[in-house]
């Protein structure tokens, strides 16, 4: 049996995080310090430094790229891109307190995008 119809899935990531930070390096020249001892003469610096993953920001790009190839790669195999849908997941939490005759409370929820469903359907040849 011929397979018409092609489902493919393809996941989301978390966008990775970057923060600056100041860190020390030589500048390749020598210099006295404490009682006379030569050492190297250090200047500071700012560089980017990964920090993980984010929590909430999806990685756009790289989902761009992933459906991308994901649509070469069917089409290569005879497949035309019938529609692509974006799959969303969330969360939410709340919390409510009585006090006396009283009470205060909140509650929140959001979304992102998890992931994204291509079908593509083969041509006819």
């Amino acid at each position: 049996m011929i397979d018409l119809n092609q489902v493919v899935y393809i996941k989301a990531h978390f966008k990775r995080l970057k923060k600056k930070v100041t860190v020390k390096v030589p500048t390749g020249n020598k210099v006295r310090g404490l009682f006379g001892r030569e050492k190297d003469e250090m200047r500071k610096e700012e560089r980017w430094q990964d920090d993980g993953y984010s929590d909430c920001l999806v990685d756009g790009e790289r989902l761009e790229n992933d459906i991308s190839q994901a649509v070469q790669a069917l089409n290569a195999t005879g497949h035309e891109v019938v529609s692509i849908s974006m799959v969303t997941s969330g969360s939410w939490t709340y919390d409510y307190k009585q006090h006396l005759q009283s009470g205060y409370g909140y509650g929140y929820g959001y979304s992102y995008t998890e992931g994204a469903v291509i079908l593509a359907k083969k041509q006819n040849q």
